[in-house]
């Protein structure tokens, strides 16, 4: 089942937490609110799911319009963060609560409380209670009472926030699965951008109660539309520029950031935008970063900038560097095993020019995004 959200609208004492929203989420997609908080993402959900009224706007789950139906009458199952389980029931009886509160029969019951504890993999707690349960395991029970009813649509608000590395990877990995298999359309809040890049079909980022992209996780992530996106998801190297050279396929830029100690120059891919705009910001995702221990970035389509490496960072398989070029700092990530470089190093920053990416509100990658950008006339919409 679809949901589309239409003029979404809510404030909570006059201070708004949506405003006009639109958002659609496909039958069967796994879709992920992305953002801080405080953007609005668990009021969004709350909304599809009739636990709060919307102050302007309709809520249409596949073709009906649900505004004025309550909770139980929507379909849908909602994971809540704290889990919300009955302290007093063993795990058997709050994933079956659901279906005694609908006066199912205890023979079906049985059968399907059965399925879904072996679905996700707790069947071996069926006769424990909340407290005697790890945080994967609550996890595990809050989501087999939350499918147990099958709902049209599951709604997950930050539910494995508690939980720790290895127990989220591998909950995460089930979820993945047991959605695909259900085919449960799934809308899933979360502050956390690796969960949100491991599960989404496609992301939403909410800013301040209004969505700003969406995109496929690694559109997302390796093309952000605006400066906000750019820094959520760790694009943070942006450099705003004024066109000063063009033919039909590059652009040569100047880099105007106002700390940079001395002029800079770069070379990138002629974007729609430059039609209209001869200034604008630029982001580069760090890892089409490289550097270079000495002036060998020589082919024609690769920027190269001298810097000094202040600050490194390693994770389990690269090695984040900051580099100075000169009052200000870009970032790079490196697979740990190309990195061979020390700190205060002189280095030279390497990229090529189709990695620069315009924060221009539009996508300008590929052929439909190309369409949408420019309008009949060839100029920008």
């Amino acid at each position: 089942m679809s949901v589309v959200l239409e003029k979404i609208s809510k404030s909570y004492n006059s201070l708004p937490a949506l405003a006009n929203l639109d958002l659609e989420v496909k039958k069967g997609e796994f879709h992920v609110l992305l953002g801080p908080s405080g953007s609005g993402k668990t009021t969004v959900i709350s909304i599809i799911a009739g636990l709060t009224k919307q102050d302007k706007g309709a809520v249409i789950i596949g073709d009906c319009n649900v505004n004025d139906l309550p909770p139980e009458k929507r379909s849908v199952g909602f994971v809540f963060q704290d889990y919300a389980q009955f302290p007093h029931l063993s795990v058997f009886e709050n994933v079956a609560y659901g279906l005694r509160v609908r006066k199912v029969k205890e023979k079906e019951i049985i059968q399907k409380v059965d399925c879904y504890l072996s679905k996700v993999g707790i069947e071996k707690e069926r006769n424990k209670f909340p407290h005697q349960l790890s945080g994967g395991q609550k996890q595990r029970v809050a989501l087999a009472r939350a499918l147990i009813t099958e709902p049209e649509i599951l709604l997950m608000d930050e539910p494995m926030s508690n939980l720790d590395v290895l127990t989220k990877e591998k909950i995460e990995s089930e979820l993945k699965k047991i959605q695909k298999e259900t085919g449960v359309t799934t809308v899933y809040v979360t502050h956390n951008q690796d969960e949100a890049f491991a599960l989404g079909d496609r992301v939403s980022v909410l800013n301040n109660g209004m969505i700003e992209q969406i995109e496929s996780p690694d559109e997302l992530f390796y093309h952000p539309k605006t400066e906000f996106v750019a820094n959520f998801v760790g694009a943070k190297n942006i450099l705003n520029v004024r066109v000063i050279e063009s033919d039909q396929n590059t652009v040569v830029a100047q880099v105007n950031n106002k700390n940079l100690n001395n002029p800079l120059k770069i070379m990138l891919k002629k974007y729609p935008i430059f039609k209209t705009v001869n200034e604008i910001n630029l982001c580069i995702h760090p890892e089409n970063i490289f550097i270079k221990k000495e002036n060998n970035c020589v082919k024609k389509s690769i920027n190269k900038i001298k810097g000094k490496i202040i600050y490194t960072e390693n994770n389990t398989s690269v090695t984040k560097a900051t580099i100075d070029i000169g009052g200000i700092n870009l970032y790079a990530a490196i697979p740990k095993k190309l990195f061979n470089f020390k700190l205060y190093e002189t280095v030279f920053v390497c990229f090529n020019m189709d990695a620069p990416h315009p924060l221009c509100g539009k996508g300008c990658r590929d052929i439909e995004a190309h369409r949408k950008c420019v309008n009949k006339n060839n100029k920008m919409e």
